[in-house]
């Protein structure tokens, strides 16, 4: 904000400009060079196709260059080429943040930090700019968390040790899957953990080291990959769960919690403690039965129109495999998959996030993220300062190519000749010269200094301001800058504009990690146009990556889950019968019923037993109690009473074609690492062959988690026939009427499966069945 304190010259340097768009009526509104590309006509996952052919675990930076760059886990990203030799964390460049290309690998084998034990393989890679520098943290396979630190997002990386040892942190489970967390303030957050638990310790100042203590923060089967934002006063703790890595039976789902507080505790929709002993809801991205199979492990990005994407890695159903590799330290590695990278757009829907709206990883070509100013620049061409009015100069920067600065004291305003209009979001980065003293603005003026408003990072008063000049009146709105906040380093200052709504947001990373934040409401009647520019108070100030994009429509509404419809007597049962179920109801048969003797119906409900048998893989000793299923869509349900106790108790739905293929919904126990206890999950699992391993494997099965378990659980499978396959998808609710729906496996169909129950692993426990009932599925 251009404020009536005693800014004198600064007005009189926006009255010049004022005047000169007048002379000059004929520039206003006239093209402005792309910002950093020309806008990409729609993407398609994987973006990372024609770059590398796999890049797991991604993290994603902004950098001060003006492009986008992402890092992976170690992996062999050149496979199509025929080259099998794993890059250690590897790096790829975007300016679209659609079309990659390969960078390099943060350190080639021979420069790897010498205390690196031997073989490890470096893990699940984070980015954050930190004080002017690029800190990249790393887990290592054999445990513990490095540090890799740099003036380029490209590298070179200079070691910087280790933050978590690999002997143990007080984390309970896995030292691996780190991120870093800037709060408000200032304050540092490290978090990371893995099978089963994932744990937070607040940092030092320039984030090298935990100072403590641990808290645990959330458990899981599984959970892993920890990454932490701050929206609308919550920190939202986003992880995955479900297994990563074991191609086409790969579970991985992102879920998340949120709290008010960086330390926690971290609850769920359904408001579940993200350390119970359950699994939890809160899906933000499940595997939709279409292409992409375990999505997970995610970062975030947000465009320059403001709207937040998610960025993972999942695995194609065509190629989910890798060939044998070629390992860092020599040596075959097998059954690696291939998981390229992804991005999707991220919705903000009743408080919580969700991808595409609930309808999963996209597999058709979308609307590609905006990545180019409408107005604006980098500062790197030739013609860096084509369409702006300025007596700034541009200057050349080895790590963030060419970028504004202006005169050396006094006030001094730089603006875009062309305006923008309406619902608008503003972003640049800035830093002062050294000095003890001025301030450096982001801008917004309408004609005049009557009308304008200014984000400025004020040295001199130590604070985050938004200043409002309304018709000649001036307000301030503050919030106070950490103690040691770099001044003298880039820092992201955003401020978008929806109706008469300003929020400014200021960040060394653009992450959603602000450490400072402003809300203003502007007045009815306040212009909702102007030019952009960055300006300066009392010394120099440098800008670089500055323009405006109209601002994101938010997506409001979740798209339709499955509901049932018309009930299917014929294929449903209220057991009202007494004795053996198929002696109530012939529909019922059995696979291995003389295992099941204890199976009765009776009093509204089938009573059975926990069997001393399995169903898994080659081992399938197990009954299953089946009845046909109808054809076409459905949608089966059932209400389950479950008092398992024992690890790998479990009881619930099939949809079963025979003993190595099918779709499993079950209340299960499953023991923590560690002997943590045991964990109560709804589990969601599909057997089928699996299409290419190295040894070769006849079957395979993969867990799902969905929502919240507990005694008195509804389960519902819905069931479709689509593109020559069976498509399941899952749901399950703790009181019939809020339900969670999970992510869908699906198979090639060969024939339609049947209709089934289980109770089964270990003796001692009781599942009884109240109802099974077949509806057709809504809207098929």
């Amino acid at each position: 904000m251009i404020s009536s304190m005693g800014h004198a010259g600064l007005r009189a340097r926006i009255a010049v400009v004022a005047a000169a768009l007048v002379a000059a009526a004929g520039l206003v509104g006239a093209p402005q060079r792309a910002a950093l590309a020309a806008p990409a006509e729609g993407y398609a996952n994987p973006v990372s196709a024609g770059a590398v052919d796999t890049l797991p675990d991604p993290a994603m930076i902004k950098a001060k260059d003006g492009a986008w760059y992402a890092y992976g886990t170690t992996n062999a990203v050149f496979i199509g080429q025929g080259d099998t030799r794993e890059r250690i964390l590897p790096v790829v460049r975007s300016t679209d943040l659609v079309h990659w290309t390969y960078v390099g690998e943060v350190f080639p084998f021979a420069q790897r930090p010498s205390w690196w034990p031997t073989g490890t393989r470096p893990w699940a890679p984070d980015i954050r700019y930190v004080d002017g520098e690029y800190h990249l943290t790393y887990s290592l396979s054999n445990g513990g968390v490095g540090l890799a630190v740099s003036a380029s997002a490209a590298g070179p990386w200079t070691d910087g040790g280790r933050l978590i040892p690999a002997g143990g942190s007080g984390c309970p489970t896995g030292n691996i899957d780190q991120s870093l967390f800037t709060d408000v303030g200032g304050q540092h957050y490290l978090y990371w953990g893995s099978y089963d638990t994932i744990c937070v310790s607040k940092m030092n100042a320039d984030a090298t080291a935990l100072t403590g203590p641990i808290t645990q923060i959330a458990r899981g089967r599984r959970a892993e990959g920890g990454y932490v934002v701050r929206r609308d006063g919550w920190y939202y703790l986003f992880y995955s769960d479900g297994g990563c890595c074991d191609g086409a039976f790969s579970g991985y789902t992102v879920k998340a919690g949120r709290a008010d507080n960086p330390l926690g505790p971290f609850t769920t929709p359904s408001g579940a403690d993200l350390m119970d002993l359950t699994s939890k809801d809160g899906i933000v991205l499940a595997a939709n039965g279409d292409t992409w199979i375990g999505p997970g492990h995610n970062a975030l990005q947000t465009d320059l129109s403001g709207q937040d994407w998610l960025v993972y890695h999942a695995i194609s159903e065509d190629e989910p495999d890798f060939p044998p590799v070629i390992g860092p330290w020599g040596g075959t590695l097998t059954n690696l998959s291939r998981r390229p990278l992804l991005i999707d757009r991220l919705d903000w829907i009743d408080g919580w996030p969700v991808v595409r709206a609930g309808a999963g990883p996209s597999t058709e070509r979308e609307e590609a993220p905006v990545a180019a100013f409408e107005t604006g620049g980098d500062f790197n061409g030739a013609d860096a300062l084509d369409g702006w009015f300025t007596d700034w100069t541009v200057a050349a920067d080895p790590d963030a190519g060419g970028h504004l600065t202006s005169p050396a004291s006094g006030a001094s305003l730089q603006l875009a000749k062309k305006q923008v209009k309406g619902d608008v979001r503003i972003e640049g980065d800035l830093r002062l010269g050294e000095g003890t003293g001025g301030a450096a603005g982001l801008v917004v003026a309408h004609k005049n200094d009557k009308n304008s408003i200014t984000a400025w990072i004020d040295r001199t008063r130590g604070l985050f301001t938004v200043a409002t000049t309304i018709k000649g009146a001036t307000t301030e709105t503050s919030a106070p800058l950490p103690a040691g906040f770099s001044y003298t380093t880039w820092q992201n200052v955003a401020v978008e504009r929806r109706g008469n709504e300003i929020t400014a947001a200021l960040s060394a990373d653009r992450l959603r990690d602000p450490v400072a934040e402003v809300a203003v409401d502007l007045p009815a009647g306040a212009p909702d146009f102007g030019r952009i520019g960055a300006a300066t108070r009392g010394g120099r100030v440098d800008a670089d990556n500055l323009g405006a994009a109209p601002l994101y429509t938010p997506v409001t509404e979740r798209v339709a889950e499955p509901e049932p419809g018309a009930l299917l007597p014929a294929y449903s049962d209220e057991f009202d019968g007494t004795g053996r179920p198929e002696a109530a109801d012939a529909a019922w048969s059995w696979v291995r019923g003389e295992k099941a003797t204890a199976a009765t119906t009776g009093g509204g409900a089938l009573t059975w037993p926990t069997q001393a048998a399995e169903l898994y893989r080659t081992t399938n000793t197990a009954s299953v109690l089946l009845r046909d299923a109808p054809e076409g869509d459905y949608l089966v349900e059932t209400r389950l009473t479950f008092d398992g106790r024992l690890g790998n108790q479990q009881a619930g739905l099939v949809l079963y074609e025979n003993d190595d293929r099918y779709f499993k919904l079950a209340h299960s126990v499953l023991p923590l690492l560690n002997n943590l206890g045991f964990l109560h999950v709804t589990e969601f699992n599909k057997e089928a062959e699996r299409p290419t391993t190295t040894p070769p494997e006849a079957v395979s099965s993969g867990p799902m988690f969905g929502g919240p378990a507990a005694s008195v659980l509804w389960l519902r499978l819905a069931y479709t026939q689509v593109d020559g396959q069976n498509r399941v998808r899952a749901a399950s609710s703790t009181d019939g009427a809020h339900w969670t729906w999970a992510g869908s496996w699906s198979t090639p169909y060969r024939t339609a499966p049947r209709i089934g129950l289980i109770s089964l692993n270990l003796p001692g426990a009781t599942a009884k069945f109240d109802y099974v009932r077949t509806y057709e599925l809504a809207g098929s």
